[in-house]
């Protein structure tokens, strides 16, 4: 029986396929890589909307805001809050400085493509003035501390992982007094990075601040392109990220602007990572309890 040369070219190209996606499937297993994520929740899965509504310069004025269902389908999650904060010290009360504040937490999906003004604000009829600009945000730190009992392969290229301290106000936090872990790669002398943008109301010609970061599989982010490749780390068993946003519009310039942002984010940044994984636990294993990395590290531990 005869084969003719277009089917021996055809065949050639299909078992070169089957061959080279049997390489990529072992190099994959080889290299522990883990294309599908597993969906991973803080501890008691912790709603973004259980950040306290006060702090100890900011309080919340109004309710929180309550999305319609297609917007929150669009939105891509159930699990977030926006809502209104103003500065409560050394305030003329009749220009008060006003935060809107908004988070949402994802997790285990891939594909999923973060909302970030730049897209949502300009769809919505702003107009963007000019380039979104990479701010590194001022915080109080006098509470962080080093957490010496981190190992060292999982505190990040500083080799240090810091804790904050929550207030002792119980009207503050549920948990006063406690250290929570912040992410890898902040601290003192690293501050967190926001970026950015400002955005003109044509029919008010008003301006209106806006600026975000994303908190993912333990470390941060300023760029809605760049998160993706933090969250979705092909060694990693689990993936999530929660986008943190601040919007205002009572600034004169993005400097004031992430001032504040600076100032307000700070006292709440221990109650922000409380919605997240502990991401040094998920590493050594201890959370959640069925992270298979527990098994790897005991064995790793007794070779």
């Amino acid at each position: 029986m005869s084969i003719n040369i277009q089917t021996k070219v055809g065949f050639g190209a299909c078992g070169a396929m089957i061959v080279a996606a049997g390489a990529i499937t072992a190099s994959i297993n080889f290299l522990d890589l883990h294309m599908q994520k597993t969906p991973i929740y803080p501890v008691g899965n912790r709603q973004v909307s259980s950040i306290p509504d006060q702090s100890s310069g900011w309080a919340q004025v109004g309710s929180d805001q309550v999305m319609e269902a297609e917007i929150v389908e669009t939105l891509g999650t159930e699990n977030y809050v926006s809502r209104h904060y103003y500065r409560t010290r050394n305030e003329d009360p009749q220009n008060p400085i006003v935060l809107d504040f908004h988070a949402a937490y994802y997790t285990g999906m891939i594909d999923t493509v973060p909302h970030v003004p730049e897209r949502c604000f300009v769809g919505g009829g702003l107009q963007q003035g000019g380039f979104s600009r990479e701010m590194e945000l001022t915080m109080d730190t006098s509470s962080w501390r080093v957490d010496s009992s981190v190992p060292t392969e999982f505190a990040g290229l500083n080799g240090k992982i810091y804790t904050v301290r929550l207030s002792n106000d119980p009207k503050e936090s549920d948990a006063p007094g406690t250290r929570i872990r912040l992410p890898r790669g902040v601290g003192p002398d690293s501050p967190i990075k926001m970026r950015v943008s400002e955005f003109i109301d044509t029919d008010s010609e008003s301006k209106l601040y806006a600026g975000y970061f994303f908190i993912a599989n333990g470390g941060t982010k300023a760029n809605a392109n760049d998160v993706r490749q933090l969250a979705f780390n092909l060694e990693d068993d689990y993936a999530y990220f929660l986008k943190v946003q601040v919007t205002g519009r009572t600034f004169d310039s993005f400097e004031d602007f992430a001032d504040a942002s600076g100032e307000f984010l700070g006292e709440i940044l221990g109650e922000i990572m409380r919605c997240v994984p502990d991401w040094v636990d998920v590493q050594t294993g201890d959370y959640p309890p069925d992270n298979p990395r527990a098994l790897i590290n005991q064995a790793e531990a007794n070779d």
